[in-house]
Order: structure tokens, then sequence, then C-alpha cells
């Protein structure tokens, strides 16, 4: 059985649903941190350097690039704090970021514009212009209903997230992180883990390649096999 697989069903195991409430319940290990990749669109629910969970999501109308003023479409990039809970959201549920932190609304106010607010983690579209279409939010990270049911579930206030630039490959800090739907083998069998350097190649081969279904590392050299590709 894959690591992807052992991943689904762990954390089916960690969450519980009650009754036929959006409200779950989680006794898995502590999210301590989160990470989101402009570049792949992955964001990972990690306990330290063990990832629990992973989903796709879309951005505002303007992914690119840090957010600067209100109104402009992009999503804050760089570290902030899970800072509230929204259990009434118009979108499903959500989880707030603290957008703008101190450095922001200075920068701002030399700008002389409005940083603009109200980011967060939150579920799919309510209109009907807006289902099926990428990046259709104003800034704000966007799962399905499902999924926000469970990072509702997950993360708590106080929780860091690290909101990675589409140019950065390497995620801040040294977190290492599997990567949904492929098949990670390290050069070392005694760990699932991979080197940041590994990472950074499987990363970028990913983003080359996002048919492929499987990543096979060698050394510091990465490989792609088809799906039903035996991995050696």
């Amino acid at each position: 059985m894959n690591r992807a697989v052992l991943l689904v069903i762990s954390l089916a195991v960690a969450l519980g649903l009650t009754a036929c409430s959006k409200f779950k319940t989680y006794n898995g290990p502590e999210v301590t941190e989160i990470f989101v990749f402009k570049q792949t669109r992955k964001m990972y629910l990690m306990h330290h350097d063990t990832a629990l969970a992973e989903f796709d999501f879309d951005l505002g109308f303007a992914p690119n690039g840090h957010k600067e003023q209100r109104g402009d479409g992009r999503t804050p990039e760089g570290t902030y704090y899970i800072d509230r809970r929204n259990p009434n959201s118009a979108y499903h549920l959500s989880v707030g970021i603290n957008y703008p932190n101190e450095e922001d609304r200075s920068r701002a106010k030399e700008a002389g514009v409005n940083p603009g607010g109200d980011i967060f983690i939150h579920g799919g579209p309510t209109e009907a212009k807006d289902r099926g279409r990428k990046d259709w939010t104003a800034g704000c990270i966007a799962v399905t209903n499902k999924e926000i049911e469970d990072i509702y579930a997950m993360v708590r206030e106080g929780t860091p997230i690290h909101i990675v630039p589409a140019n950065t490959k390497v995620p801040p800090d040294g977190a290492v992180m599997l990567t949904e739907g492929v098949e990670l083998a390290a050069v070392d069998e005694s760990t699932d883990m991979l080197t940041l350097e590994e990472l950074a190649a499987v990363d970028a081969a990913i983003a080359a390649n996002p048919g492929d279904s499987q990543i096979v590392t060698i050394g510091e050299e990465v490989e792609l096999v088809g799906e039903g590709d035996p991995v050696e």
C-alpha cells in the first residue's frame, strides 16, 4: 500500500463526523504549521516534518505576487498565523489569516493605500458564475466544502501558515513533505522524508510534468514515470 493511500486512511481514522453536521472532530496529531505553495497549488497541513493532509486550492483573480492593497485580488505571501475561525462563513466554513500584519500596514501606509483584509481559507463558491472557474476568489484560499470541514477540525488558532510565492521551489524552515498522487522513493529507504534538495527537484518536476503520477528520486536526479509503470 503506498504512502498516499496510508495518508488518506490515517486522516479518515483521525477525523470523525458528528451526526450529519459540517463540524467534525479530530483526534490526530497536532497541526503545527501549514504550507501553501502557489506554484503547484498544493496546501499541506504538517505535524512538524510529516504531512497530515494535503489539498488543492484556488486563489484570487490575480494570484501572483504579494497582496498590497484592498481589491487587488492577490493572496498575501510570507508567514502569517491562523487567528480566527468562522462557523457561519458564507463559504461553508473558514479559518482566518492575520493579514494585514504590522509590516503590511506600514507598507500600505507609506504607499497611501488601504491594505485590505479578510483573508481566509474557506470552502467552495456559492454563486453559479464561480463554480468550475479557476482562481475565483478575491484573494482568499479556496478548497471544497468537504475539505474545509477537515481543515476547520484540524487547525487551531495560532498555527503558523507559510504562503510560498510561485517562483519559490523550496519551503522555508527546512520543511519536507509528501505530495498528493505521487510515490516518493528516497535514497534512504528507512525514511519517508526527502531532503530540501530532493524536495526542490521533485517540486520542479511536478510543475514541469503535471500529468505524471509518480516520481522516483535517485540521488539528486529526478525521474518521472507514467501511471502504471513500475517504481524500482
